[in-house]
């Protein structure tokens, strides 16, 4: 869990880079890096949410 936990935190850290990027500098290839963050973000944090329900139920 806690390797899930630093797997999430290093890809919120690339997405806002990212987003920061296409967000000051309108740096289109930013943009389209942190669109696919934001996907594998959301597999992450669907696992995460799995991981935490399994966990309370020991």
């Amino acid at each position: 869990m806690k390797e899930l936990i630093e797997n999430i935190q290093s890809t919120i850290e690339s997405f806002q880079t990212d987003a920061n990027l296409q967000l000051e500098s309108g740096n289109k290839a930013a943009g389209t890096r942190a669109r696919k963050s934001s996907l594998a973000l959301e597999k992450l944090l669907k696992e995460f949410r799995k991981v935490s329900v399994a966990e309370s139920k020991k």
